[in-house]
């Protein structure tokens, strides 16, 4: 296991443009599994292709276990990479892809068929020896590209959007099986996403990137508990945002005054978030203030709610019964969760 240290971790290719990752700092936990998410362009794959060696940075280090490994050739670091486009040998057999690296390494022929069986069974496709790379399917192709890795028995595993190119269904069972594998085999992990599910489901711990910036790095829950910027609880989404002024553990907003002893400001300006599952509605609980329903939909599983609370419009989500108690129109009380409300300064930006 190996923790993986960026130290003022720079990439500027274009003296006139930004950098594209501007002084990273970051400890990825050895044997845990370490996500970079951020929108296209935000420097997480040049990150990823720093780690393995494939980019040089302009400025700043990378160590394993507080070796700087920028001397070493990407060969000899002991970081394999899986990209998104899986780069199967298209001529050369299952076997032959998944042991080229044992080859390359001049491992004996015979412990690398037992390797390549062993990995094809952690994967779930034994038998799969002599088939071709087009036989199979993104999914099964995925699975190979990441035996492959696997098999030279890597310090740091670098996956680069794993499962962008696979249907839902096979996500899911794609998910599942990285989980399991990065488990059992306790490998430094870090994958690079876009996808904010992909990241909560699959993360021990998320970096999330801004235009080559870390905006929080933290526990999947942090970012919807306790995102450290409206921008970064924008980008989870699904949060209601009241702009306020805030003082002793209270926030003065246009609707009222609440509750609200979570924050990540001092006081002053700031904006109250809340996330829609934290909206009660009907039940004067305290922190609550009168407002009107707007729309709501039934979902199955839950009901959503549109509701206006003087100038401010909040989004409730409840138990699908609800439907059956409230119309469009009806005056209610709204509660907001005074232990659910955080605080966060006010926007400096907008994310999409």
């Amino acid at each position: 296991m190996t923790q993986v240290t960026l130290s003022g971790l720079t990439k500027i290719f274009d003296e006139k443009s930004p950098p594209a990752v501007d002084q990273l700092d970051l400890e990825i936990e050895s044997g845990k599994l370490t996500a970079l998410l951020g929108p296209s362009g935000c420097g997480k794959t040049t990150t990823m292709k720093m780690i393995a060696g494939l980019l040089r940075p302009t400025s700043g280090d990378i160590s394993f276990d507080g070796d700087s490994i920028l001397s070493i050739p990407p060969e000899d670091r002991g970081a394999v990479m899986v990209f998104q486009n899986y780069l199967l040998f298209p001529y050369m057999t299952i076997a032959e892809n998944i042991g080229f690296g044992l080859k390359m390494r001049k491992v004996d022929r015979m412990e690398i068929r037992t390797r390549v069986t062993d990995m094809l069974d952690l994967v779930q496709l034994p038998g799969f020896e002599d088939r071709k790379p087009r036989q199979l399917s993104g999914g099964q192709q995925q699975r190979i590209a990441l035996a492959r890795a696997l098999i030279v028995q890597p310090n740091v595993l670098l996956l680069d959007e794993p499962l962008s190119n696979l249907d839902a269904h096979l996500r899911d069972e794609m998910r599942e099986l990285i989980r399991r594998i990065q488990t059992e085999m306790g490998i430094t992990t870090v994958f690079v996403t876009h996808d904010q599910e992909e990241a909560v489901v699959l993360a021990d711990r998320i970096a999330l990137l801004f235009d080559g910036r870390l905006q929080q790095f933290d526990v999947p829950d942090a970012f919807f508990e306790s995102p450290q910027s409206v921008e970064i609880a924008k980008f989870f989404g699904g949060t209601n945002f009241i702009p306020g002024h805030y003082e002793g553990g209270e926030i003065t907003t246009s609707i009222g005054r609440f509750r609200a002893p979570r924050s990540a400001v001092g006081g002053g300006d700031a904006v109250l978030s809340i996330r829609p599952e934290a909206v009660t509605l009907g039940a004067d609980g305290g922190n609550s203030v009168m407002g009107r329903i707007r729309s709501h939909v039934y979902v199955g599983r839950y009901a959503r709610f549109r509701v206006t609370l003087g100038d401010i419009e909040v989004e409730a989500i409840t138990d699908p019964g609800q439907v059956k108690l409230f119309n469009d129109g009806d005056e209610v009380p709204v509660t907001f969760d005074s232990n659910k409300i955080w605080v966060i300064g006010p926007a400096s930006s907008s994310v999409e």
